[in-house]
């Protein structure tokens, strides 16, 4: 169920950023403080690791995202996203969303030119910053939900 969840609040995160190239605080600093919340009252994370797992996957989290954002090829809302993730989940899954996700992201650099035009006009115009060529700094959450779904997938959960 936990899994579930965590699926549900990603794709809302990876659909607002591929539409609109923002993510909402409500959807990350509210997750985010609700993470802290059940982490300090139960002493675990939302999926069951140890408090202390949650802990130091958020700081891993803002290890990998800060110096994107510093360079600006990442948005503040990916490093709130995912320092979110880091405290619902623990290191093996931030890791494994982070690999899964530069994984997926390289691979729609390689394929997109060649997908997109075959993709409905009714779904480009939707997932239009997803546009191969349209910019450097492509959103970053809906590689971020392959990476999940990945993680999940390889952990069994």
């Amino acid at each position: 169920m936990q899994s579930f969840v965590l699926l549900i609040w990603l794709t809302l995160c990876a659909a607002q950023d591929a539409q609109q190239r923002h993510i909402a605080n409500r959807l990350t600093l509210g997750v985010g403080a609700l993470a802290l919340a059940y982490l300090l009252w139960s002493g675990t994370t939302w999926i069951g690791a140890p408090a202390t797992q949650g802990g130091w996957a958020a700081l891993l989290a803002m290890a990998f995202t800060l110096p994107g954002y510093a360079m600006r090829r990442l948005g503040g809302g990916d490093v709130k996203l995912m320092t979110a993730l880091g405290l619902a989940t623990d290191g093996r899954h931030v890791l494994g969303v982070f690999i899964g996700a530069g994984l997926a992201s390289v691979c729609w650099i390689l394929l997109a030119p060649r997908v997109w035009l075959h993709i409905s006009q009714g779904l480009r115009s939707r997932l239009c910053y997803l546009e191969p060529g349209l910019s450097r700094k492509q959103p970053f959450a809906p590689f971020l939900l392959v990476g999940l779904v990945l993680t999940f997938a390889w952990l069994g959960m």
